[in-house]
């Protein structure tokens, strides 16, 4: 699943400042130094953890290391090594493996700030937090963009991986744990407070947030969550290890490493990237699925996210989509084996619902083709929806969305949306995302003030709300008559 290129801030520009120098901070390694911008400050490319290169590949990451006098704040710091998928060009051109860095942008050195945490999107083998740093939303709150492995390096499984470790797989979701243990020792030192974190993310980002709010070692580390068009499995099955190890054989043949630790770490980045776009798995329709497919991976998922859900702690959400997320994965070819593998036993019931016996209708003026209306039901929509009922269930508060707006009336898209919740763009006229998202990130409660109210979704009352150019309308289940075919996360 490629995300489009987000263009939301470019009227964001970093500009050259003319205040003082920032003041040198004492973190874990050493001594940082920012810039200030836009009334506050920054500080890009802090490490929080070691290198993840040589014997460090494919390996949990390590304790930062310790460097001498103070590293100065970058203007643009290396995303992870990426594949070129067009639309992350500009992450593609500064890719580089050594990558755990954060971004911390303040408004405030002193005092108790909420701060938000956010991880990046595009399919868990592209992207970077660059965009969202800049956002004026860092105005109000301290915002915190993460780096994390990508693809191959950030989430290959492999047979001897697995006796290395005793698991192996979801490095990338390591990465962000240790991201946010970082912010639990570090950021009261930026003016944040601890206490008050909350996770956010979009798409691939969205989807390892929800896998935050089940991973037993990420639980402690915040205090609510936002996801923004991603599920814990995408509409997908779990991959076992036994399977994810399996993928990691055919990147032993792709690398001719035949089984040797050594040689894949010391295979070249552009080699392991090469294998990378020839990975397959028979489960997936298309297979830029790859790493969205859930792996349990025996240390970070242990067993059944779903389980891990029940068992986890009732932390305050967001949760939605957008009305069109994507296309068909794998295409129009693909359409009827997507809606068997995914309803399964009710995969004649859902046929019926998209009349898939007959021919193709119009298109819905603002959901899209049918096409485009399955590949977002059962990708995004549905499994929403389905999470929403979990961590409702459990008595947490839950705010559930469906968002359609564009500029010019078109329609939707997948990341629209984070133009009006980080951006300037408005949804109605003097209606955006940001004053309910700055409510949550505050307090746990996306109301306040004279915002039309927003409903929560509880377990006997499954509530939207719409988010369109017609302002906030509250809406009951979402699409139930076929979300309630769909048991998927």
């Amino acid at each position: 699943m490629l995300k489009p290129l987000l263009v939301a801030f470019s009227a964001l520009i970093l500009v050259s400042c003319t205040e003082p120098k920032a003041p040198v901070v004492k973190v874990d390694g050493g001594s940082i130094q920012g810039k200030a911008w836009n009334g506050g400050l920054l500080f890009r490319g802090i490490p929080f953890a070691a290198p993840p290169v040589g014997d460090l590949r494919w390996k949990p990451p390590q304790p930062v290391r310790v460097w001498a006098g103070v590293r100065e704040s970058l203007d643009q710091p290396a995303s992870c090594i990426q594949n070129d998928q067009g639309w992350n060009h500009a992450d593609f051109v500064i890719g580089n493996e050594d990558c755990l860095t954060l971004d911390v942008r303040t408004p405030s050195m002193s005092g108790k700030l909420p701060v938000l945490v956010w991880i990046h999107g595009g399919s868990n083998r592209a992207g970077g937090p660059n965009d969202i740093i800049f956002s004026d939303v860092g105005e109000k709150v301290i915002i915190v963009g993460v780096r994390y492995r990508l693809g191959m390096f950030g989430f290959l499984s492999h047979r001897k991986l697995t006796a290395e470790q005793g698991a192996s797989g979801n490095y990338g979701l390591m990465d962000q744990i240790a991201a946010l243990k970082w912010v639990q020792r570090n950021i009261a030192k930026f003016g944040g407070d601890p206490a008050n974190v909350t996770i956010a993310g979009e798409s691939a980002g969205s989807q390892d947030v929800s896998l935050m709010l089940a991973a037993p070692a990420a639980r402690p580390l915040f205090a609510r969550a936002i996801m923004e068009s991603g599920t814990p499995l995408f509409g997908l099955t779990q991959r076992s290890l036994h399977d994810a190890e399996m993928i990691g054989d055919q990147a032993d043949a792709l690398l001719n490493t035949g089984g040797d630790l050594a040689k894949l770490r010391r295979a070249s980045p552009a080699a392991v990237l090469a294998a990378d776009l020839k990975l397959h798995d028979d489960t997936l329709e298309a297979d830029d699925f790859m790493w969205l497919r859930t792996t349990t991976d025996g240390s970070v998922i242990s067993k059944s996210v779903r389980q891990l859900l029940q068992e986890a702690p009732a932390k305050p959400i967001i949760i939605g989509s957008n009305r069109i997320e994507l296309e068909l994965p794998g295409g129009p070819p693909h359409r009827d084996s997507l809606v068997a593998r995914s309803f399964e036993r009710n995969s004649q019931a859902a046929r019926a619902y998209y009349k898939l016996d007959e021919a193709d209708p119009p298109e819905d003026p603002r959901l899209g083709s049918r096409n485009v209306q399955i590949a977002t039901d059962i990708t995004f929509r549905c499994p929403a929806t389905r999470l929403a009922t979990i961590w409702a269930v459990k008595g947490a508060p839950v705010w559930h969305y469906e968002f359609d707006s564009v500029p010019g009336g078109g329609k939707t898209a997948h990341a629209a949306e984070i133009s009006y919740a980080f951006g300037t763009l408005e949804y109605a006229p003097g209606l955006q995302l940001k004053p309910y998202w700055l409510n949550f990130i505050r307090s746990g409660n996306p109301n306040g003030g004279n915002m039309p109210q927003w409903p929560p979704f509880t377990a006997s009352r499954p509530s939207h709300v719409l988010f369109s150019a017609a302002g906030v309308t509250p809406q009951g289940a979402l699409r139930p008559e076929i979300c309630s075919l769909l048991d998927r996360i």
